[in-house]
């Protein structure tokens, strides 16, 4: 394992709630990124309830990369995060503020292949990259990735803003050779059109779904109380199903490289 990208067409289809999920139910220790150039922490006010402020930031990365210190302001500026027993999750905050955003620029490529060093030290990288097009966007993050999964109802509204990426995403994929690193994360599979619809009309495999359960979900988002049996909610039990999905994707994706590496050299 090691880096794996969430983002949005547009809307809110639920990337911070999954990316969250996700990060607390994993199986390794995993750093959570938060990418989204929008500013301010949806973490710290949401699942943290605001009960305190980040004192470093992606700015800091920014101005230390300037210095050639990033590697040290990245252990400087993550946090141990609290949650369920056996997580071991780690947070670097985002920017403050949006106008932060394109100062983020000169160090999204930089920072990813410091992102996947991590792996050596048997961590793997959850990055929430937020809406795709804003500025400052963390493009170079999506095309490193070892998976990246555009997160996306299956409402009419939400597919027709998914295809209008899909193209330029499997354009940029090919170009960087990484065309198998791309997939979807289905939010509410079925409401209404099933993942092999989805998959046909964007041309993009379906990785996983996650389950549509708004009062789950605000737990990690908005950090509301736990419902009653919060562990056994669909929620819950869907992101065990797409944290096993993700984790066969990246493993075949990696495998593929590896053979097509082999031959090339051949």
């Amino acid at each position: 394992m090691a880096l794996i990208v969430l983002f949005s067409a547009s809307g809110s289809p639920g990337v911070t709630a999954s990316t969250l999920g996700l990060a607390l139910t994993w199986s390794r220790p995993v750093l959570l990124v938060e990418g989204d150039p929008t500013g301010g922490s949806a973490v710290f006010a949401g699942y943290l309830r605001a009960e305190s402020a980040p004192t470093n930031s992606l700015i800091d990365l920014a101005l230390a990369q300037r210095h050639g210190q990033l590697s040290e302001a990245i252990a400087q500026s993550t946090l141990r995060m609290p949650g369920p027993p056996g997580s071991a999750v780690s947070l670097l905050p985002g920017t403050r503020a949006h106008g932060q955003g394109r100062s983020l620029l000169p160090l999204w490529e930089t920072l990813a292949a410091e992102l996947k060093a991590l792996e050596a030290t048997g961590q793997d990288v959850i990055v929430d990259a937020g809406r795709l097009g804003l500025a400052g966007s963390p493009e170079p993050l999506i095309y490193a990735a070892d998976l990246a999964l555009m997160v996306t109802r299956t409402d009419l509204v939400s597919l027709s803003a998914a295809r209008s990426w899909a193209e330029t995403l499997r354009t940029g994929f090919q170009g960087v050779g990484g065309t198998s690193s791309l997939g979807l994360l289905l939010v509410g599979e079925g409401q209404p059109y099933p993942a092999r619809d989805v998959q046909k009309v964007l041309q993009i495999p379906v990785i996983a779904s996650v389950a549509w359960d708004p009062a789950a979900a605000d737990v990690f988002a908005k950090g509301a109380q736990a419902p009653r049996r919060f562990d056994s909610s669909r929620l819950v039990r869907s992101l065990a199903a797409a944290r096993t999905s993700i984790q066969s994707a990246v493993t075949t994706n990696r495998g593929q490289l590896a053979t097509q590496i082999v031959g090339g050299t051949g």
